[in-house]
């Protein structure tokens, strides 16, 4: 019968993502506990916390039931489900996803070759180990270099499992096959290659000083050979090829043996090779790893995460490849992490300067020397700079691309000030352009609701700002003329258009000029300003001759036979409306209303703040008879009721002003 099961690389990487505090921590509560966390077992009933969680090497183990295991198998044994099941769960909560298939011979062959492989490195990793210490071409070429040029103690020599493979291009190759390994996994591990043409079999790291990579458990995945020739057309480094037990890309050298100080120290320092690991291991500073020469790369840094939130990088004091490297560090951003960055002096790399000082020492420049990733970044590129504003705009392009990858809006907001200073620019650009870029490389609906408000006020402001330009806004504050001026200048404009109102659950269409002059003769209003009068006895005329809704030729108004009426209406039409944009507007994409909802708006605030005017005046009346001490106690109780009466028409114009425009 077969079984379903999860591809191995896929458990592989499930393993390598989980957190376990993050783990068990989304079940129960845990409580930190020196390097551990501690809580109550929620397998069996106690009081006491028994149940503890060791980060550094990814268990839980309870003293009180004796349940223990790692992150997935807590899972099985909290939801109860399968360990398929449990993988699954613990996959979609680190973005893995788990496909689940039935086991056939050829599964069960590759689980078998894999572990035939890890049996085969550690061998070799022995030989080496062996062949370093006890053979003359070991101890006088490898342990030469290890231990004379490096100053690598016997003991550093054998806790990082150091060795030597020989220049007999066949030594090693020839030894494992004589142990009874098979050819087939010597090639697949990359510990042998077989040349085209004769077939021969040959060791790849023949005459090299050998680094084996260890897995987060501790077994030997690959290695990494340094040739000590100095001839350039051989390759200075060579290492395993990927295979079904490596994948460089989610290995990090010496994170075995450095998780425990990491997760002590609650920070992780990173390095570039194998001997710069290995020397500040010697000098007492272990919570630090490499990624061997290689680009980072997010497994890597999830890796890393399950031991602590904080790296330090530390860079060569001459390095060229610092700029090259920075682009790589965004990714730890981008996985919420806080970066810090060391530069050492010119004359040193971490291996030297590891060798010169002591552990103390080395802590004590780290503390002192360390610098935020992002001011050190800004510091650096702008170095090249000067005062070229072109060059100067692609480094802040540069920062905001760095800034954009970190998921913490308020680590967000604090980079942005850092950098805003640095770069002596205005801090809101550069929100602006954060939460941009943001919306467009991840969607974020935080930015993009930001971009939104951003663009919507901007549009506003420049509306506003046109109208200002060319007109005179109209308020509660402006006189009775102006807003006659206003009302005429919507009928002979706008006086054929319509626009929408919400009355209860319906949508009216309203008619600009009916709206105006059937409040104007409903009130009985007569306009102050006599060429307005005129302009509006015209327009009324024939508006009642050629009905609701037909356009009327404006040269009636600026051709008119009173010269003053004339030149009213042609002011008036000249100087367009406050409230609907002119066709710049348009182009530049202002969608604040539309042209009728402007409209809407504009005609009913101008209607209402005439009626309200005239209201207060005629308030103002009869205030004024009120305060004759001749009044009569009826005349008296008349201007009492005709003062009440006007208020509630104000109030009643308020209400209507605030109908639902559609």
């Amino acid at each position: 019968m077969q079984v379903a099961v999860i591809d191995n690389s896929t458990i592989d990487r499930i393993y390598a993502a989980a957190d376990i505090v993050e783990v068990i921590g989304d079940y129960i509560t845990l409580k930190r506990q020196g390097v551990n966390y501690q809580a109550c077992c929620p397998f069996h009933n106690e009081k006491t916390p028994s149940f503890v969680v060791s980060p550094s090497k990814g268990i839980f183990k309870c003293f009180g039931c004796g349940k223990a295991g790692n992150a997935v198998t807590f899972v099985r044994e909290h939801e109860g489900v399968s360990f398929a099941e449990a993988l699954k769960i613990v996959g979609k909560k680190y973005g893995i996803e788990v496909q689940e298939r039935e086991q056939s011979e050829e599964d069960i062959r590759r689980n078998n070759d894999r572990e035939s492989m890890f049996a085969l490195n550690a061998w070799a990793s022995e030989y080496f180990a062996k062949y370093l210490s006890g053979s003359d071409e070991g101890r006088t070429v490898g342990l030469s270099y290890f231990a004379q040029k490096r100053g690598f103690t016997d003991a550093t020599i054998r806790k990082f499992g150091l060795g030597f493979c020989s220049a007999d291009g066949e030594a090693m190759t020839m030894a494992a096959l004589s142990a009874g390994y098979k050819k087939e996994f010597l090639l697949s591990t990359g510990l042998t290659i077989q040349r085209e043409g004769d077939g021969k079999l040959r060791d790849r790291f023949r005459d090299r000083v050998m680094f084996p990579v260890h897995n987060i458990s501790g077994r030997v995945v690959a290695f990494g050979g340094r040739t000590l020739r100095t001839d350039k057309s051989v390759a200075k480094y060579q290492n395993s090829p990927e295979s079904d037990i490596y994948s460089k890309k989610r290995e990090l050298y010496g994170l075995y043996f450095a998780k425990k100080a990491i997760q002590q120290q609650d920070f992780a320092i990173m390095v570039e090779g194998y001997t710069d690991v290995i020397s500040m291991h010697q000098a007492g500073v272990e919570n630090v790893v490499a990624s061997s020469g290689t680009s980072l790369t997010t497994e890597q840094i999830q890796l890393l995460r399950r031991f602590t939130r904080n790296i330090t990088v530390i860079y060569d004091g001459d390095s060229a490849g610092i700029h090259a490297s920075l682009r790589g560090i965004d990714m730890i951003l981008k996985e919420g992490m806080n970066v810090r960055v060391v530069l050492l002096p010119p004359e040193h790399d971490p291996d030297s300067f590891a060798r010169a000082h002591s552990a103390t020492e080395l802590q004590t420049y780290i503390k002192d020397n360390e610098q935020d990733f992002i001011s050190f970044k800004a510091k650096l590129m702008l170095e090249s700079v000067g005062s070229d504003p072109i060059k100067r705009s692609e480094v802040i392009r540069d920062m905001v691309q760095s800034i954009v990858q970190v998921p913490d809006s308020i680590k967000r907001a604090i980079y942005i000030q850092e950098c805003a200073r640095i770069m002596s620019i205005d801090e809101q650009t550069l929100v602006t352009e954060v939460a941009r870029q943001r919306v467009t490389s991840s969607g974020d609906k935080e930015a993009s609701d930001f971009i939104r408000r951003q663009q919507a006020e901007a549009r506003r402001e420049q509306v506003v700002s046109e109208v200002e330009r060319y007109t005179q806004p109209i308020t509660a504050g402006s006189s009775i003329k102006s807003l006659e001026i206003e009302l005429i200048k919507y009928l002979l404009l706008y006086g054929h258009k319509n626009f929408q109102v919400r009355e209860g659950k319906k949508v009216v269409d309203v008619n600009v000029a009916t709206e105006i002059i059937d409040n104007v003769d409903q009130d009985g209003i007569t306009f102050q300003d006599d060429d307005v009068q005129e302009l509006y006895n015209t327009y009324r005329k024939h508006w009642l001759e050629k009905g609701e809704g037909k356009e009327i030729d404006t040269l009636l108004f600026t051709q008119h036979a009173n010269p003053n009426v004339c030149e009213k209406a042609s002011d008036i039409i000249a100087s367009d409306s406050n409230y609907v944009p002119s066709e710049i507007w348009r182009k530049k994409d202002v969608h604040i209303e539309s042209d009728e909802e402007l409209l809407a708006m504009g005609v009913r605030k101008a209607l209402m703040l005439y009626r309200s005017k005239i209201i207060d005046n005629l308030i103002a009346e009869q205030n004024a008879l009120l305060a004759n001490e001749e009044l009569s106690e009826e005349e008296h109780n008349e201007c009492i009721k005709e003062i009440t009466k006007l208020n509630k028409i104000k109030n009643t114009l308020s209400r209507e002003s605030n109908r639902v425009v559609i």
